[in-house]
């Protein structure tokens, strides 16, 4: 990875449920939506996120890359609008935005 670029692996997009428990196909139409993946690289200019983290991000604003036979969104930090990790410190809450 160069610069500032984090290559995330995405998850899955499959049928949900919302939050009343009405499962919502995975052909249905929904407005603008953020997504979750997982981080796989990162370049060594980014500061923020470090491999394993989850981040939030707009599906839109990103590019496809396919390695090894399995497909991967290739992103810049400043893309990301969210950070959830495992790695807290004192005061912290895991979740950045």
């Amino acid at each position: 990875m160069l610069h500032d670029r984090v290559l995330v692996s995405l998850e899955t997009e499959g049928e949900r449920r919302s939050g009343g428990g009405i499962l919502i196909p995975a052909t249905a139409t929904v407005g603008k939506r953020l997504a979750w993946a997982a981080v796989v690289a990162v370049g060594p200019n980014v500061r923020q996120v470090e491999v394993g983290d989850r981040v939030l991000f707009d599906p839109e604003e990103r590019l496809e890359v396919e390695v090894q036979s399995k497909g991967y969104a290739l992103l810049r930090e400043r893309d990301i609008h969210a950070v959830a990790t495992s790695r807290i410190s004192d005061e912290q809450t895991g979740l950045y935005l």
